[in-house]
């Protein structure tokens, strides 16, 4: 059985004693140094699974070693030891390449979770990371680009924001950096954070004790419980209201969360993945954005582009996407004439790659003979240079809302019922959502239920359309 080593840096004899103690307890051998002059004779004579160092040190600071390490030794990770509360101490750390930090005075449950995801980390196979970083499509430089840094990132343990336009991938992206990472194994909780009413988030997010509130008729662990030692995503992180921004940051700091009527606070060991199609920055200056927390999950950012940006990738996306039809049906892949194709790279594809995927559907099911031409694709705006018959917009007759609702609770009160005493007749809110309810359906009919179309033709967003699908029970 190969033995692994730890290197131990910090000034601190206490410290050090503490952590060799408890890594010779996990089966390691420890080796310390005091000051970064040692510390660099060290990594130059052995190498080491994993590497903890203080943030100041006699003769520098433990910046220094982490660069060194970035540089030279990549693949070991390093930690930073920081002051209890140095939030800007470790966030700079992790920027310059630090695995993850542990703040003093030293948990031990937390340093052992650590030492135990950093060894996984140390004997990833790169094997691996080349399979799973292949289910992103396309050989653009762009993508081969986001393949790369991916691999860098995964390796982490710092919040990564992934941004860009709905439809691009962004869940895709972030259970890549999961699965490359040393939580492999672990959960990976996808949450939207525009989904979840207000008044539950907490309890959501955090847990509940029995009796905390009414209809609390158990304990319930929340999301951060549920991806312990593994990773969270949060979609859509810009719709979290200012309330849940304090508290997230809070729990980021801290590594702990109270459910709802707990006394102490439960330890937690997560990573932190989040994503927006909005632009976190701009909502930062506009004050709906907690800058604090825009600093503390932004430490790495990962762009994903627009289809429309590498349109040299459609061709093998479109060719992914008929063979997956093709299974699904048990039948042979639909062919795309070159005609059709050309049809497909000149589109502007608002909806990137999710549209891409409904305009194949619903084409696989319009064409004949099981070959697409540009008419089946039915491209907005593309008709008349394609020779097939565009989409009518059905009407609404019931108008869309001026912007998209922020939460699921502002949506249920923009559809909410006026109050009785307002002078409406009782039953003006079905027949609201009668007659909503016959335009939907009648837009997703003539588009053969493809829902990015029929929310183009209705003038509403994806968002709101599923929104009101939901809300009118329409499967």
């Amino acid at each position: 059985m190969n033995k692994h080593y730890a290197l131990i840096i910090d000034d601190e004899r206490d410290i050090r004693e503490l952590l060799t103690l408890t890594l010779g307890r996990m089966g390691l051998i420890v080796e310390t140094a005091a000051t970064v002059a040692e510390a660099r004779q060290r990594l130059a004579e052995r190498r080491y699974a994993l590497c903890f160092t203080d943030m100041r040190l006699p003769d520098g600071s433990g910046q220094e070693i982490i660069a060194l390490v970035a540089q030279q030794y990549p693949d070991m990770p390093i930690a930073m030891i920081t002051a209890y509360g140095n939030v800007d101490a470790a966030v700079e750390a992790l920027k310059a390449g630090a695995f993850d930090f542990v703040s003093k005075p030293v948990d031990i449950s937390v340093l052992r979770r650590l030492v135990q995801t950093a060894l996984r980390l140390s004997e990833e196979k790169r094997s691996e990371q080349a399979t799973s970083v292949g289910k992103l499509i396309g050989d653009s430089d762009t993508m081969n680009q986001l393949r790369a840094t991916i691999a860098k990132v995964a390796r982490s343990q710092a919040p990564v924001y992934i941004a860009g336009e709905s439809g691009v991938g962004k869940e895709l992206v972030a259970r890549l950096v999961h699965e490359l990472g040393p939580r492999s194994n672990a959960p990976f909780v996808p949450v939207n954070c525009g989904a979840i009413p207000s008044e539950l988030m907490e309890s959501e997010f955090f847990g509940h004790r029995k009796g905390s509130f009414t209809g609390a008729q158990a304990d319930k662990d929340g999301l951060f419980q549920a991806a312990n030692g593994g990773t969270l995503f949060l979609d859509e992180v810009a719709e979290l209201p200012m309330h849940m921004q304090v508290k997230l940051l809070r729990v980021l700091q801290e590594k702990a969360v109270r459910p709802i009527g707990a006394h102490a606070e439960v330890n937690v060991d997560v990573r932190i993945l989040s994503a927006t199609h909005k632009n976190l920055a701009r909502l930062v200056e506009l004050g709906s954005f907690r800058q604090d927390l825009f600093y503390r999950i932004n430490v790495i950012e990962l762009k994903v582009a627009p289809l429309r940006d590498r349109r040299e990738d459609i061709p093998q996306i479109a060719a992914r996407v008929l063979d997956r039809l093709a299974g699904d049906s048990g039948g042979t892949p639909a062919r795309l004439t070159p005609e059709a194709l050309q049809a497909l790279r000149d589109y502007e594809f608002p909806g990137n790659v999710r549209e891409l995927e409904n305009v194949l559907e619903r084409a696989v099911a319009l064409c004949e003979h099981n070959t697409i031409g540009p008419g089946d694709l039915r491209l907005s705006g593309a008709s008349e240079h394609a020779g097939g018959a565009s989409h009518q917009a059905v009407p609404m007759t019931v108008a869309a809302p001026p912007r998209e609702p922020a939460t699921q609770r502002e949506a249920a009160a923009f559809a909410s019922e006026p109050p009785e005493d307002a002078g409406f007749p009782s039953d003006l809110a079905a027949a609201v959502a009668e007659t909503e309810r016959a335009a939907i359906m009648k837009a997703l009919e003539a588009t053969r239920w493809n829902r990015t179309a029929a929310a183009r033709n209705l003038g509403l967003t994806l968002r709101q359309l599923r929104y009101r699908l939901e809300k009118l029970g329409i499967e």
